[in-house]
């Protein structure tokens, strides 16, 4: 399954939501996440969509993801490239480890913003609704 998650927040910290659109290998969208989360930073809630968006793969029967973030800070700790110093996100990027342990596989890129319009839609209408 391919995964495209985006986090947004209003004020770091502050308002936040997430959104995520998860899709077959042909590209055909099989679900959507968007919701608000309540207060959190901008890189919580990036990490939330991606914790929300994996644990919706895994329950849909998913045992390879691809993975895809306009989060150069989420992609790059996940991988291995960045220590995650934060307090506050190592609990977060521990339950995307656990996550993605639960599968066979598993790729994960970074995206450019553009090309991660969706989830982003997703992730601003949940935060727009909520405020």
């Amino acid at each position: 399954m391919i995964i495209h998650a985006d986090g947004a927040s209003r004020g770091n910290p502050g308002p936040a939501a997430i959104g995520a659109t998860i899709s077959d290998e042909q590209g055909k969208l099989i679900a959507c996440i968007s919701q608000s989360i309540g207060r959190a930073t901008n890189n919580q809630a990036e990490y939330r969509a991606v914790v929300a968006a994996l644990e919706k793969a895994v329950r849909l029967g998913a045992t390879h993801v691809e993975l895809k973030s306009d989060s150069q800070l989420v992609v790059r700790q996940i991988i291995g490239e960045y220590r995650v110093k934060n307090a506050a996100l190592k609990p977060l990027y521990q339950r995307v480890k656990q996550k993605l342990s639960l599968l066979n596989g598993f790729t994960i890129a970074y995206i450019p913003r553009q090309q991660n319009k969706e989830a982003d839609r997703l992730a601003s209408r949940a935060l727009s609704s909520s405020v």
